[in-house]
């Protein structure tokens, strides 16, 4: 339905950019983080973290970068939960991700 291997929520929503029950195409990347803002309208902040290669001291730095995703209304996600996004069609200036998973708690 969706394109990749999630479960559908088990509740409905009339969100336009669901996309589950609404009509919000996505494609691209996938990626995974946990929540940590949820005080934006429809709107979380998901923390990811990851190991970059510095070539000339032939280690590697720990990252982590920020990234605002939509948060449908049939999806519930609270701080701390870890999160499976995916990329869409930008929705506002930031948000270029939808939840389309809650994996639990962290």
């Amino acid at each position: 339905m969706v394109g990749i291997e999630v479960p559908e929520p088990k509740s409905k929503c009339n969100d336009p950019n669901c996309p589950f029950h609404g009509t919000l195409p996505v494609r691209g990347q996938i990626l995974e983080g946990i929540v940590t803002s949820d005080k934006a309208e429809r709107t979380i902040t998901v923390e990811r973290s990851f190991y970059k290669f510095i070539r000339k001291y032939e280690r590697y730095e720990k990252r982590k970068s920020k990234i605002k995703a939509h948060i449908p209304d049939c999806i519930q996600a609270q701080v701390g939960d870890a999160v499976k996004v995916a990329e869409c069609r930008p929705l506002s200036k930031t948000k270029h991700f939808v939840v389309v998973e809650v994996k639990g708690e962290k």
